[in-house]
């Protein structure tokens, strides 16, 4: 069962994802409300047949002072398609830092992407545009939201609402 629930604040404000059953047990013990459910698919015990959520909502506000996303590598290939942002290569992906970090590059979600082997190999210790190796996009710092919605790879139809809203970047 992979299927993942989207967890709500009690202001319907997108908190986080949880697996089916730990989901079930928040709603179970009345800690969460069912907002959504699937149609498709039920869980069930030996003599009940129970919604299967797709979206719960907490009934305490659950304070969170910095809702972010952490720069690791694997959210990096996540945010570039985990494909070279140079040829569009899916295999053999290593990060590339854009200015590179002996002229002073940052590790940080605006100076890094996603690259193949080959390319960053070739592009070395110069600058996409000195190497003459266009970017298929410029990297960029993902909102929570963004990254809930675009790149979480287990959206369900029922979470768009939730997700719509627009986040501001800090």
């Amino acid at each position: 069962m992979g299927r993942k629930v989207l967890i709500l604040n009690q202001d319907y404000s997108a908190l986080s994802i949880c697996s089916v059953p730990k989901a079930f047990l928040l709603v179970y013990l009345n800690k969460a409300e069912l907002v959504a459910e699937s149609s498709n698919y039920f869980l069930h015990t030996v003599s009940t047949e129970f919604p299967m959520p797709t979206v719960i909502r907490l009934h305490r506000y659950i304070h969170l002072p910095y809702k972010g996303v952490m720069m690791t590598r694997q959210n990096i290939f996540k945010r570039d398609g985990h494909q070279c942002v140079y040829c569009g290569l899916h295999g053999e992906l290593t990060l590339d830092h854009v200015l590179p970090k002996s002229r002073g590059g940052r590790t940080s979600w605006d100076n890094l992407v996603t690259a193949c082997k080959r390319c960053n190999a070739r592009k070395g210790d110069y600058t996409p545009e000195e190497a003459s190796m266009p970017m298929r996009h410029r990297p960029f710092k993902p909102s929570f939201i963004m990254f809930l919605r675009d790149y979480s790879g287990a959206t369900d139809d029922s979470w768009m609402p939730f997700l719509s809203k627009r986040e501001k970047v800090s």
